[in-house]
């Protein structure tokens, strides 16, 4: 499933942008602020930003700039400033589109779907994630390490890739039953603990994983160790 983070500080704008997004079957995350929105992208990998200009701390133009010193992700820029010499300057620091407000829902979800597949035309790489010896292959739900391919089953994988995705943060049993099994899901719980118990197992006798006790699972960031 795509990712695409909103950043937008007006709440109501917030909630319904969230509500529409989700329903068109992408996953969502939120930012209210440029700071929040920095710290966001930096934990999480993201298909594309919708991204207001006036925010708090950091305003949308600052967030735009930061955000393409080091990623292509596609970023749409929504905003009530709707003179020439603002949306020069959001598609001169490299936004891919620029939308007014008010603006019509179903033409920015059909934009957003325009724009993603433009750019998944572009990559014809495989999508890589990699933390410290471990190489993950995202479309070929594969794993490498210094000492070769390790075997791992889909549910296992979705789960290391899980918390990868969001490394420094812990993720509770109910954040990877509501995230990957979603409404499939009628039996216990612990079922998670199993599966990171045969993950770490697999993973050799490097521990990545750290059990917060009482609470869940998660891989630090590698600048924190």
């Amino acid at each position: 499933m795509q990712k695409i983070l909103i950043v937008e500080d007006d709440l109501a704008i917030q909630a319904l942008l969230h509500d529409f997004i989700q329903e068109a079957g992408y996953s969502v995350e939120l930012a209210s602020d440029g700071v929040e929105a920095l710290s966001r992208f930096s934990e999480q990998n993201f298909d594309l930003v919708l991204l207001d200009i006036m925010l708090p701390k950091i305003d949308g133009y600052g967030v735009c700039e930061v955000i393409r010193q080091k990623s292509n992700v596609p970023i749409i820029m929504l905003t009530a400033l709707d003179g020439e010499e603002s949306q020069i300057k959001g598609l001169d620091l490299q936004a891919d589109d620029y939308i007014t407000k008010p603006f019509s829902m179903p033409v920015l979800i059909r934009k957003i779907a325009a724009i993603l597949r433009r750019t998944s035309k572009q990559e014809d790489t495989p999508h890589i994630m990699s933390y410290k010896d471990l190489t993950l292959d995202l479309d070929g739900y594969k794993v490498y390490s210094s000492e070769g391919n390790i075997e791992l089953t889909p549910r296992e994988f979705e789960i290391l890739r899980e918390l990868l995705n969001h490394k420094g943060r812990i993720l509770t049993r109910q954040n990877f039953l509501q995230t990957l099994w979603k409404y499939e899901f009628f039996g216990d719980e612990r079922i998670i603990d199993t599966h990171i118990k045969n993950l770490r197992k697999k993973l050799g006798t490097v521990d990545y994983i750290e059990t917060i006790r009482g609470v869940g699972y998660r891989i630090d960031k590698e600048d924190k160790e």
